[in-house]
């Protein structure tokens, strides 16, 4: 696609999204690897690999038991936690707010997963949650996508491939 016509393409998947969270993910699906934010943030936005790449990289270690056996291997991509502050989240009224923010990370084949902001914000666990482009220092295959990496996970259940919405809640 030129870049004009995928720029039109994110201007569309921006304003549907502010007004239709839900639909952000099925519009990132067309534009390729892009992954829509949406929910709760002051900027909705649709990020390209190229948009991820730009931000600071972080590289995590993992060794996580799978359905095949054990995976290991550095990761690299941007912090999760740059992405949402980025994107700027909105807190509703009362008491810690900003604890009650859930974040639910969608591949493109539907598979979801549940992230709360304590577990990411650096004040307090912190943990370096990615969203992955390369392993190992070669970038992701194409049918894998933008990869969620959370470290210290025993079990790759929320490794989530292909990432297509993170949901801000």
């Amino acid at each position: 696609m030129c870049s004009r016509k995928r720029a039109l393409a994110i201007l569309v998947a921006l304003a549907i999204s502010a007004s239709t969270p839900a639909s952000a993910a099925d519009i990132a699906a067309n534009a390729g690897a892009a992954i829509a934010i949406s929910g709760r943030v002051q900027h909705p936005q649709i990020l390209s690999p190229g948009d991820l790449q730009r931000l600071p990289p972080t590289q995590v270690q993992i060794s996580f038991v799978t359905g095949h056996g054990t995976e290991t291997g550095a990761y690299t991509g941007a912090l999760l936690w740059t992405v949402l502050d980025n994107a700027g989240l909105v807190d509703e009224p009362g008491r810690n707010a900003r604890l009650r923010h859930t974040f639910l990370v969608s591949g493109r084949d539907g598979y979801a997963v549940a992230l709360s902001e304590a577990e990411l914000d650096p004040d307090f666990e912190g943990k370096q949650v990615i969203l992955a482009y390369a392993k190992d220092g070669k970038p992701l295959d194409a049918g894998d996508g933008i990869r969620l990496i959370v470290p210290n996970d025993r079990h790759g259940g929320r490794a989530v491939r292909d990432v297509a919405e993170v949901a801000v809640r």
